[in-house]
């Protein structure tokens, strides 16, 4: 029911209640039954144990269960544990992220108000919030949290801040009035007060009309739990990359036993050689380096004022195609800004930053000008200055304001001119003050001079004021209202469309005699001295993150609660929209569009004004349906279902609420976009990395598998092991495990902000990386078996010849590792760009020169020491196809190279 379109009485009279008793217990236990508790419900949950079960599902995980229990059969102890201890990390940690998404429904819970002031039975009494029905008259006053949706009886100077709910950045006056008006914003019904907003100023009164699960709380909460989640993009790659892995293992193992049963070899042989194909196909490391370096990613990101919720979610970043950002506090500072004013005739600007009190006054040239040699200027100021509620304050060198933000712009621009209270109240004496109310859109306060004389100082809504002024200050002396009255709306009409909120300022002379008369009589015969231009100005970095997302391929789109023109002007300045044309989609236009309709707008939309949490979890949904990768901000409870609903939710830090936060992936502890656009950066450095660590990966099994492969298709008699199964789980593990994990940490390439975001469903192997480890694997399993039949050849033991199958194949990884590391090839990048890297391939090849010249190795894994000429030919025939296979990638940009 559209609660704000009737009158008090005939609300009264709808919910069967009485403003003088309230409802008795008849009435109470009537609709205790019918509508339950005032709380919010949340579905059930799924259990803990079964939460944790359920991470085993996963491909990756299942691969390295596979290994675990191979190494356990093969008698590999320490692998086997090693194995399992990374299975059972990785589970933990994805059980962790998934709990922590169960908490948005009860942090969103907590914001309830745990007790309130009811009148019940004739009696005014406190009672918890929940107990709540229908019909209840609630009290309001300063600092209480409204604990149920009420529609207003009564208001004195009633201010409620909604900022969490519908995104307006200032407290919102109320009032009792019905408002005849179709299809009204939350945010507009300003005869209401909403469960879980708080009450900054004045009193009231109001009758509950709707609790629980039916207050605009209750549906968000009810939008949270309906809206679907998604894997990431990483999640969804390491998915079908599980399964390509656990297909081709599962391929390569036939394919061997098939061979070695028509050549009528034992099981006790195929078991063996099985067992080391399906070690040599499993990537050991794939699960530990995506959490190492997605673990150092939120860390790096960390520094840079992003908190990480969701581990996986940050390479999504990388991945993302579109950022849906919040308006107030994100691309812009949250901190309203006189930035231009008139007086006198004249249009002046002002510059500066925040709450500092420093700042230039340039003239409608925009040039520099000495303020204070401007007599009605500092006058204005002063007026300003005396009728102020606010407080502008410093604390350890940071300025703030208390009170209005819109006031408090104004008494820092005040302080630019070194005009403050403290000085203004030198020359005059505040006597009476009457308080700003949303009926008279005005405040005023009469002040006295030295001289006795006794001044009316009026501040208000433009409009408001001009019907209430007989003159106005210009250039040449006062100007008459009457036939001034349009240079005055017109100076309005320019602030408004730069999206300036006014307030004008204006005094009168006062008699003995008018003391004794009230505001309203007071407030009349005005002399308007001048109009105030308020804007909360674009973050100066977030400007140029905006372009920085646009340099990358990434689009901006602007979703805010605050009304088109602002929004508008606001996207324009921040270079999110370059034409003054460009569509803005209002929430109340969006109402009555079919999702395929949206569907259609939302490719060519960037700015969405006026808009409601269902409009946000719709704009996201729409622009999904197009294959981006959406990255939400927000920082209300009206943004949560979003957050959660986006490829990657973030919340803010600073304004942010519980729910937000809970339901976010990202927090910006900064509430700053530039935030996000480094996030960016790092998210596709990341993938970059994982990337690189699969190409080397999977190299290298490639070539351990078609190693041991060609001893079967090339069969003559009864094939050899080219690898034992230990020498594998040692290179998988240490020779190529270490410098892999290195790559974790490699820097990102110059260009990489220069791409075009990811297609979503983009593979690993995209860009013919699956073609580049094929080929690079196969040929150094090629040269790693001629190692191996080259010195069985020569009448050597089979383990000298695996020795020297071991090392070639070891000395080929180490220096493909640094073709690995760079997109372009290995030529193109400078070497010594990853020190840990450098670090991990000395260790790597030391520890297996260990391993063949001591006798530790030689018993752990079955090697005999090599001669110096072997092993100067082992790193000859190791190294060289893969420098020479990069030079000719080079030369001819042969991507499959």
């Amino acid at each position: 029911m559209d609660w704000f379109k009737q009158d008090p009485q005939q609300v009264m009279t709808t919910l069967k209640s009485d403003l003088q008793t309230g409802l008795n217990e008849t009435d109470i236990a009537d609709a205790q039954a019918q509508f339950g508790l005032n709380q919010i419900v949340a579905q059930k949950s799924v259990s803990g144990v079964w939460m944790l079960i359920s991470q085993f599902k996963n491909p990756l995980l299942i691969i390295l269960m596979f290994g675990a229990v191979l190494s356990f059969i093969t008698a590999h102890m320490v692998d086997a544990i090693a194995i399992t201890v990374i299975i059972l990390i990785n589970a933990l940690i994805s059980f962790i992220q998934e709990y922590r998404a169960q908490k948005s429904i009860d942090a969103l819970k907590q914001m309830a108000a745990p007790q309130c002031i009811v009148l019940r039975n004739q009696q005014w009494q406190t009672l918890a919030a929940s107990e709540l029905v229908p019909g209840d008259i609630v009290r309001l006053d300063a600092g209480s949290i409204v604990p149920a949706d009420l529609r207003l009886l009564d208001t004195q100077q009633l201010k409620i801040d909604e900022a969490a709910l519908t995104g307006e950045s200032e407290p919102v006056g109320k009032h009792c009035n019905s408002i005849q008006q179709a299809d009204l914003p939350i945010a507009d019904q300003s005869n209401m007060a909403f469960m879980s907003t708080a009450v900054t100023e004045g009193q009231g009164l109001g009758v509950v009309v709707n609790t629980g699960m039916h207050t605009e709380v209750g549906k968000i909460a009810d939008l949270m739990q309906t809206a679907s989640t998604h894997l990431t993009p990483l999640q969804a790659r390491v998915h079908r990359l599980s399964k390509v892995l656990i297909m081709a293992a599962l391929i390569v193992v036939m394919v061997v036993i098939s061979i070695g049963l028509m050549h009528g070899m034992s099981w006790s042989v195929l078991m063996t050689t099985g067992i080391s194909l399906a070690v040599a196909a499993t990537p050991e490391g794939l699960m530990t380096i995506l959490t190492i370096v997605l673990t150092l990613g939120a860390t790096r990101m960390m520094r840079n004022n992003g908190l990480v919720r969701q581990l996986a979610s940050v390479e999504t970043l990388g991945s993302t195609s579109i950022i849906c950002s919040d308006k107030t506090g994100t691309l812009t500072q949250n901190k309203m800004q006189v930035t231009q004013l008139w007086t006198a005739g004249n249009y002046y600007h002002l510059e500066g930053k925040g709450y500092q009190p420093v700042g230039q006054f340039l003239d409608h040239n925009h040039t520099p000008i000495a303020h204070k040699e401007i007599h009605n200027l500092e006058y204005m100021m002063t007026l300003a200055v005396l009728c102020n509620e606010a407080q502008h304050v410093e604390n350890d060198g940071k300025h703030s304001i208390i009170g209005s933000p819109t006031e408090g712009s104004i008494l820092v621009a005040a302080a630019k001119m070194g005009m403050t209270k403290d000085i203004a109240k030198n020359a005059y004496t505040v006597v009476q003050t009457f308080p700003f109310d949303s009926k008279r859109k005005m405040m005023s306060v009469i002040v006295k001079d030295h001289q006795q004389q006794h001044w009316l100082i009026v501040k208000g809504a433009p409009d408001v004021m001009i019907q209430n002024s007989i003159a106005v200050q210009l250039k040449d002396g006062l100007g008459d209202m009457l036939s001034d009255q349009c240079q005055i709306h017109g100076v309005v009409e320019n602030f408004a469309n730069q999206a300036l909120r006014t307030l004008a300022i204006g005094y009168r002379k006062l008699e003995l005699s008018d003391l004794e008369l009230s505001y309203e009589e007071l407030e009349s015969n005005l002399l308007l001295a001048g109009i105030f231009g308020i804007i909360d100005p674009p973050r100066p970095e977030a400007i140029e993150a905006v372009s920085a997302c646009h340099s990358a391929g990434i689009r901006v789109s602007m979703i805010t609660g605050d009304h088109a023109i602002t929004a508008k002007a606001i996207a324009l300045k921040m270079g999110i929209i370059s034409d003054s044309d460009a569509p803005v989609l209002e929430g109340k236009t969006l109402s009555k569009m079919s999702d395929d309709d949206l569907y259609e707008q939302v490719e060519q939309t960037s700015v969405f004004a006026r808009v409601t949490p269902e409009h946000k979890l719709r704009i996201v949904q729409a622009l999904q349906k197009h294959d981006h990768v959406v990255a939400m901000t927000g920082d209300g409870v009206n943004d949560a279902p979003a957050l959660r609903t986006a490829d990657m939710g973030v919340a803010m830090g600073i304004t942010g609420t519980g729910v937000s936060k809970e339901s976010a992936d990202l927090i910006l502890l900064d509430d700053n976009f530039a935030t996000i656009v480094e996030a960016v950066k790092e998210g596709r450095r990341i993938y970059d990395n994982i990337r690189k660590f699969i190409r080397q990966d999977l190299t290298t099994n490639v070539g351990e598998v078609s190693a041991l492969l060609f001893a079967f298709i090339l069969i003559v008699e009864e094939p050899l092991l080219t690898l034992a199964p230990l020498m594998i789980l040692w290179i998988n593990l240490i020779s190529d495990g270490l410098p892999s994990l290195a790559l974790g940490v490699d820097g990102a390439e110059d260009n990489v902000m220069e791409r075009s975001p990811r297609a979503k469903h983009e593979s690993f192997f995209s860009g013919r990386l699956g073609q580049t480890i094929l080929v690079r694997g196969l040929i150094m399993g090629a040269v790693t078996y001629g190692m191996f039949i080259y010195a069985i050849n020569l009448g050597l033991e089979q383990s000298y010849a695996q020795t020297l199958a071991f090392m070639t194949l070891i000395f080929g990884q180490l220096v493909q590792v640094f073709d690995s590391r760079t997109t372009t090839n290995i030529y193109r990048r400078n070497p010594f760009g990853n020190r840990v890297l450098l670090v991990a391939v000395a260790g790597s090849g030391l520890l297996s020169l260990m391993m063949v010249y001591t006798p530790f190795g030689n018993l752990l894994l079955g090697t005999l020491p090599l001669n110096p000429e072997h092993l100067g030919l082992a790193f000859l025939v190791g190294a060289l196809p893969v420098l020479l296979l990069s030079a000719i990638n080079s030369i001819f940009n042969l991507k499959w190279l």
